[in-house]
């Protein structure tokens, strides 16, 4: 098995924002940054793979210790994953962190405060970007710390705007507790899928906090050596979903909001050429 197109075809399939994204990266460091691609939505996918937590919770050690023993074989995306770890002395922390933060995932708590969900954000898309910075800057551990921050916060949080209606069909809020009570949001209302105006006014206090996320980030990327920038291609395409939920007519459980194919590569196309 090619264990390189394997991982592309995982992201394929279940990222595509970030497949279209990372096939404008430099060739050279393309398949690597594939690798981290696929198991970030390895580790996305265990909820749904598993009928109990603690199950997820054995996925989720087991992905642990291929990082630590640096041992993938047996399983595509662990050795193309341990190979590029080994190629650019990647820094073990940034998968633990993203591992921490997917074991939330596993039960229906509630997300306590927005610090909480910030910090989970960082967790599942901060560190994914800064590994591929590293990626790029070949082994070496560039500055960047503010895009990278600003930006896996303003992707996942809009990533988590868009899977409203599957969170709450299974019964999980990631919705913050003290934005919930500020806008004395029924939680009951909320699992039972009845959009109200209590919802709207908090998903439209989350999507300005995203912007504003965004907009740190891409002031922070500009401000990147150019050779680091194509790490950041896959917020290309999160404005375009932060404006498509700011019309009127957005129902946040309806089907996710999603980009046409052909706007997804021309917003993608763009933004590398600006770069």
């Amino acid at each position: 098995m090619d264990i390189h197109a394997h991982c592309a075809d995982v992201v394929r399939q279940y990222d595509r924002d970030r497949y279209v994204a990372t096939l404008f990266a430099p060739q050279l460091a393309r398949r690597h940054l594939f690798a981290i691609a696929a198991f970030a939505t390895e580790v996305a996918r265990v909820r749904d793979l598993v009928s109990e937590p603690a199950l997820g919770e054995i996925r989720l050690q087991w992905w642990r210790d291929v990082i630590t023993a640096g041992d993938g074989q047996g399983h595509p995306v662990a050795a193309a994953l341990v190979e590029a770890i080994r190629t650019f002395d990647l820094p073990i922390a940034a998968f633990d962190l993203v591992l921490d933060a997917r074991a939330f995932d596993l039960r229906n708590d509630s997300m306590p405060t927005l610090l909480d969900l910030e910090g989970y954000a960082s967790g599942i898309a901060s560190s994914l970007f800064h590994v591929g910075m590293v990626v790029l800057a070949e082994g070496h551990s560039p500055e960047g710390a503010d895009a990278a921050g600003h930006g896996g916060v303003a992707r996942a949080l809009t990533a988590i705007m868009r899977a409203l209606p599957l969170h709450s069909a299974r019964g999980q809020c990631y919705l913050p507790g003290d934005l919930v009570a500020a806008h004395a949001l029924d939680r009951e209302s909320l699992f039972a899928g009845r959009t109200t105006p209590e919802l709207l006014a908090l998903l439209a206090d989350l999507r300005a906090i995203a912007g504003k996320r965004l907009a740190e980030a891409e002031r922070a990327i500009a401000d990147l050596s150019p050779s680091l920038r194509p790490a950041f291609l896959a917020l290309a395409q999160v404005r375009a979903y932060l404006d498509r939920m700011d019309r009127p007519d957005y129902d946040p459980f309806a089907p996710p909001v999603a980009l046409a194919p052909w706007r997804r590569l021309w917003i993608t196309w763009w933004a590398a050429r600006r770069l």
